[in-house]
């Protein structure tokens, strides 16, 4: 019999997930309300941030740090050449103008060289991508920042429970954003945070997370609230509600056992594929790596099929993958709109040409993982030269 296909992700959902959630829909409240509130408190303490800020998205919380620290029209924010379309766009969305940097071969994160060569008058902030899990080289990057008064926004959709130098992703002076889409090392379905340690950055992406509404207007339907309300500043409904929060807290208390699990599993797939020399698997350049992705690559030239081709032989084998990005600068808006072309970003291009990203969630059993190995080894065998 035909095993069932072996899908790229699954949600790891569970019992006290759907308790929590059965809880909140009983308690009559379901907007941004006491489990919002609660599960910023939580995830605060877990990063060791001074602030964390629940939002709808990686993506709302990106756009409103950046609008904190002051960019806008004329700006320009520098953005790795591999990473989602997100973090171009929020740029974008604020008026500013993206700029493109190449990435460090190793790891694909933002090359700090690359980054201070795109530097100008008009650079106003970095966004270095903690790209499947692994810590971009946040002291060169920060660096740069002091030296040219620039903000550090750091795209931490990866990055839940990634460690940078033995300090948590997401403790930081500028602000670091993380997304909790299904996908992620934890997950609300859909949502964000925005974590810092500036209290000034911290109040400005709480009011205009919220229509822009003056912080005593939170409460307005509790019993000690107020139905007036003050705007005062010109703001967005990116506020997360309490289900998604419910979900958050119980993800959290378990997000030891969560990312124990995903190590677990991408050590599993070393020991099953390191053999293979037509295959260069994912390096932890230093500890802290909370393998949100297993990406690994096919050497160039050693195989008689392109990356394309690998991704519909594993299909066949029943296995669902991914590709983590196509660089920026190959979607037609963005080449259109500013420029950017083939052959500019030499490490981005060199690397989509050969990446896989391997099904990698805590639902997977080690059963799971050895099947995905021996379909990899057994398309390798096939088309090897």
């Amino acid at each position: 019999m035909t095993e069932p296909f072996l899908p790229y992700s699954l949600p790891d959902i569970g019992d006290e997930e759907i308790d929590a959630v059965v809880e909140t829909l009983r308690s009559g409240w379901l907007a941004p309300g006491p489990r919002v509130l609660a599960f910023e408190q939580a995830f605060a303490e877990w990063i060791g941030a001074r602030h964390a800020i629940a939002v709808t998205s990686c993506t709302a919380g990106m756009h409103l740090a950046l609008l904190a620290c002051g960019v806008g029209p004329g700006d320009e924010v520098i953005v790795p050449a591999i990473t989602f379309p997100a973090t171009a766009n929020v740029v974008i969305h604020t008026g500013a103008t993206p700029v493109l940097a190449d990435v460090d071969p190793r790891d694909l994160t933002l090359d700090p060289a690359a980054a201070r060569a795109k530097l100008t008058p008009r650079t106003k902030a970095i966004i270095p991508v903690h790209y499947a899990g692994q810590a971009c080289r946040m002291e060169e990057l920060r660096a740069i920042g002091r030296e040219r008064g620039l903000r550090v926004i750091e795209d931490a959709a990866h990055a839940f429970g990634t460690t940078y130098r033995g300090e948590p992703i997401g403790r930081t002076p500028d602000a670091a954003v993380f997304s909790f889409y299904a996908t992620k090392n934890i997950t609300t379905g859909a949502g964000g945070m925005v974590t810092t340690d500036d209290d000034r950055l911290a109040d400005e992406v709480r009011r205009r997370r919220m229509h822009g509404l003056s912080a005593d207007a939170w409460g307005r339907y509790t019993e000690s609230g107020t139905p007036f309300y003050r705007v005062v500043a010109p703001g967005f409904n990116y506020a997360m509600g309490d289900i998604e929060a419910a979900i958050g807290l119980a993800q959290l208390r378990r997000a030891d056992a969560l990312l124990a699990r995903r190590r677990a599993l991408a050590e599993q797939y070393a020991a099953l594929l390191g053999d293979l020399p037509e295959i260069a698997l994912p390096e932890e350049r230093e500890p802290g790596h909370s393998w949100h992705l297993y990406v690994i690559r096919l050497r160039r030239g050693a195989l008689s099929i392109d990356r394309d081709a690998f991704l519909r032989a594993m299909r066949e084998e029943g296995i669902g993958t991914s590709v983590h990005f196509i660089p920026l600068h190959y979607h037609p808006y963005y080449r259109e709109t500013f420029g950017w072309k083939r052959g500019d970003y030499p490490q981005a291009e060199a690397a989509f040409d050969e990446i896989v990203s391997l099904p990698l969630y805590t639902r997977m059993s080690d059963t799971d993982v050895e099947r995905v190995a021996k379909a990899v080894r057994r398309i390798v065998e096939r088309h090897r030269r």
